[in-house]
């Protein structure tokens, strides 16, 4: 592998040693002769032995770069940590629990590089028209979408799903708080860009227990769009001019 691939593939995880096998080996099928790649995983300080899955996967994974959080510290601490480390200008984000489609990856990818640079284009955001959730989930995450897209105007119809492909640099100059990657559009559309939705496939967890219920969602979710709802009215995008002395 070159020292900057073309795709860095973030996957955050927490007590996922089931789901790690065979999901780094549905990345390695869908991007081996693609592009150029690493897959970044970054246990956050699971209590299980997702880090000795990782380790033991590790060495017969070329492209795969293991990085360990001492403790939890959540899943958007998670994804910094490993879009800080990636060397390459465009990442791909999807959840460890294996019900985003690696598959689709190639086609975020691919929407991205098609955009011209005068488009801003700087996030492309995985869509699930059909998710493949228990009916609860269904529906708070409708009237949870609904009430965020009121508010923050992002025109994103699913900013859960963990699957987007997006520009790194401007990722790391952005606000850091727990939850972030849940606003990722609207915090790009307040940085200058554009976001772009495409539809991509959903399965039901398999393997493990899922971290979120509907109250630790709801009720941090509810604080969390006050608070980017008040950086969006605060951002401001100065434009700049370089001056050199020759042009004095």
């Amino acid at each position: 592998m070159k020292n900057n691939p073309d795709l860095s593939v973030v996957v955050p995880v927490y007590n996922e040693r089931d789901n790690i096998i065979p999901l780094i080996d549905e990345i390695v099928a869908a991007l081996e002769g693609f592009v150029t790649y690493e897959i970044i995983y970054v246990n956050d300080g699971s209590s299980d032995d997702t880090l000795e899955v990782l380790l033991e996967k590790q060495k017969t994974t070329a492209t795969l770069r293991v990085f360990k959080h001492a403790q939890s510290c959540g899943q958007s601490y998670a994804v910094r940590t490993g879009v800080k480390n990636a060397k390459s200008p465009w990442i791909a984000t999807l959840d460890g629990d294996g019900q985003n489609v690696p598959a689709d990856i190639p086609n975020l990818y691919k929407k991205a590089m098609d955009a011209k640079p005068e488009d801003k284009v700087w996030l492309i955001a995985g869509w699930r028209k059909k998710r493949n959730d228990s009916w609860l989930k269904l529906k708070s995450s409708k009237y949870a979408n609904a009430i965020r897209s009121w508010m923050l105007k992002d025109k994103t119809p699913d900013t859960g799903c963990g699957l987007k492909v997006f520009r790194r640099d401007i990722f790391v100059d952005l606000p850091s708080f727990n939850h972030m990657h849940r606003y990722l559009p609207a915090l790009y559309q307040r940085a200058g860009g554009k976001v772009e939705n495409v539809e991509v496939s959903h399965r039901a967890r398999e393997m493990g227990v899922s971290k979120y219920g509907f109250w630790n969602r709801a009720l941090v979710g509810i604080s969390d769009l006050f608070g980017v709802s008040w950086l969006i009215r605060r951002g401001k995008r100065p434009e700049i001019s370089e001056y050199t002395n020759d042009e004095q």
